[in-house]
C-alpha cells in the first residue's frame, strides 16, 4: 500500500513577497522623527545659554511651562508634518499599502514625540554648549536607539540582556506600531502594550 506524500509549503501572512521596502520604509518614519526632533530640541535651551539670553528669560515674569511649550510645540508640529510626508511617500511612491488606522498612527507618533522631545530637552539642559549637546545626542541617544531598537537587527536575535534593554527604548515600540499598522493593519488591542510603554518612558 502506497503512503501518500505530504508536501509542506511555507506561506507568509504579512509581506508575502518579502519586499525589503515594505519593512524598512515605514521604519524610516521613526528614524526621521527621532533624528529631527531630538537634534532640534537638544539645541533649544543650550542656545539660550551660549547667547546669554537664558538670564533674560529667568528674570522675566514668564513661567516655565510657556517657555518650554514655546520650545517644544514647533518641533512637535514638524514631527507630525514628517509623519504625513513619510506616509504619503510610502503609499504613493513606494506603493506600500497602509492597512491600519490613521488615528493609531498619529497616537503612536504623539507618544513617540513625547519621548524624543523630552530626551532632546534633557540633553539641552545638561549640556553647556551646542557641540556638547550634539555629541550627547549622537552617542548616548541616537546610536543605542538605532542599533538596539530592531531597526537594523531583529530584537529576537539579540542577546537576552540587549532584548531587555531594547524594551526601554521608545523607538523599539514605535517600530512595532508603525510596521504593524502598515503591514498587518494592527488594532488597538494588539499595540496597546507598546503605546503604554512609550507613555511610561516619556513620563520618566
Amino acid at each position: 500500500r502506497s503512503i501518500p506524500q505530504v508536501s509542506l509549503k511555507q506561506r507568509l501572512l504579512f509581506n508575502p513577497e518579502l519586499k525589503t521596502r515594505n519593512f524598512m520604509v515605514p521604519a524610516i518614519m521613526g528614524l526621521i522623527l527621532m533624528i529631527i526632533t531630538v537634534m532640534l530640541t537638544s539645541m533649544a535651551i543650550v542656545r539660550e545659554k551660549e547667547t546669554g539670553t537664558i538670564e533674560q528669560l529667568i528674570v522675566t515674569p514668564i513661567k516655565k511651562a510657556p517657555v518650554l511649550a514655546g520650545k517644544l510645540i514647533p518641533f512637535m508640529l514638524i514631527g507630525f508634518i514628517d509623519v504625513v510626508l513619510v506616509t504619503t511617500v510610502a503609499v504613493f511612491l513606494f506603493s506600500i499599502p497602509f492597512k491600519g488606522s490613521a488615528f493609531l498612527l498619529f497616537l503612536g507618533a504623539l507618544l513617540f514625540l513625547f519621548n524624543t522631545l523630552g530626551l532632546g530637552l534633557f540633553a539641552s539642559t545638561v549640556s553647556a554648549t551646542q557641540q556638547q549637546a550634539m555629541m550627547t545626542v549622537m552617542f548616548f541617544i541616537m546610536m543605542p536607539f538605532i542599533y538596539l531598537s530592531g531597526f537594523v537587527f531583529p530584537v529576537d536575535n539579540m542577546p537576552v540582556v540587549f532584548q531587555y534593554i531594547s524594551q526601554i527604548i521608545p523607538l523599539t515600540h514605535f517600530l512595532v506600531i508603525v510596521r504593524g499598522l502598515f503591514l498587518k493593519g494592527s488594532q488597538f488591542s494588539e499595540i496597546w502594550p507598546n503605546l503604554t510603554a512609550m507613555l511610561a518612558t516619556g513620563i520618566i
